[in-house]
């Protein structure tokens, strides 16, 4: 089961929130039939999404993160729930790079360096909250601690991963985010640092040990304290009715050429790929409709 789990350490001076999303990642692959290249790059934003849409108080909220590097696999684009639960997709999901000289799959090259991490949080006020910091490598984890520093003004330590098998299926991936609080000694930095440094890779110890291990590896030193866990998934809120209220916002003229073109319209979402179809007499309807809203 994909989830995320929150602990605190060191008297409450660090945080700690990690995400596990193997089935999520792998849904997404399948979605946008994304190459393993385009698929570490989407999964790996998902991850960072998850752990930022998780930390929203805001029950109703939902936050986006934009990640656009100028590179081949265009922009990337994940939205998440205040539960963690996420939906996204890139650009061109068929891009594919040699891995890099240390073997690892080249997703700086892919999205690029040139460009921006921009997170918006829809609170369901006027106006979203926008926060944007220049990328620092395009690989996402750097990016994303960059933003937590700069944007949120928190210093940070970010991991994220996906592990492609040899079947080109996910075999693990996930992320993390350790925060330090407000008047944390320095000493607490050095250990984590340390820690951090000298863990195994992060989705290899997803798949061969589980959450707690990393936990353990990242808070070597520190009594820490689970405090939550919540279930997440690939989530997408599409629906017959929302694509209706999008046609209806084009306009009565619009509409009026649709339905005299007496050519079905079909519309696919692109988070879940689901095709919405409408026959001429569904736009007549939706013209009646947009009428009797204006009156």
């Amino acid at each position: 089961m994909d989830r995320i789990l929150r602990a605190t350490a060191a008297d409450g001076f660090v945080k700690m929130s990690l995400v596990s999303a193997k089935d999520t990642v792998q849904k997404a692959k399948e979605i946008h039939h994304c190459t393993p290249t385009a698929a570490a790059a989407l999964g790996r934003s998902l991850c960072a999404a998850s752990l930022l849409g998780n930390m929203m108080k805001e029950e109703d909220a939902s936050l986006t993160v934009r990640i656009n590097g100028g590179g081949r696999i265009g922009s990337v684009i994940a939205v998440s729930d205040s539960s963690g639960c996420v939906r996204g997709y890139v650009t061109d999901p068929t891009v594919d790079l040699p891995l890099r000289a240390d073997g690892k799959l080249d997703v700086g090259g892919a999205v690029g360096r040139d460009g921006y991490f921009t997170v918006s949080r829809d609170l369901g006020l006027r106006e979203p909250y926008i926060g944007s910091v220049r990328l620092v490598s395009g690989e996402i984890a750097e990016d994303l601690a960059a933003y937590m520093l700069e944007s949120e003004q928190i210093p940070s330590a970010c991991a994220l991963g996906v592990l492609i098998d040899t079947d080109l299926s996910v075999k693990a991936a996930g992320g993390f985010i350790v925060e330090l609080m407000p008047g944390a000694p320095e000493e607490y930095i050095d250990v984590l640092e340390n820690n951090i440094f000298m863990m195994d890779q992060l989705t290899t110890v997803l798949s061969e040990d589980g959450e707690e291990e990393v936990f353990r590896q990242v808070l070597q030193g520190m009594e820490y304290h689970l405090v939550g866990e919540e279930p997440i998934e690939y989530k997408c809120y599409c629906s017959r009715e929302r694509v209706e209220a999008a046609l209806i916002s084009v306009g009565e003229d619009e509409l009026r050429d649709m339905a005299q073109s007496g050519e079905p319209v079909e519309m696919s979402c692109q988070f879940c790929d689901s095709v919405y179809r409408f026959d001429a007499e569904d736009i007549k309807a939706l013209l009646i409709k947009s009428e009797e809203n204006e009156n």
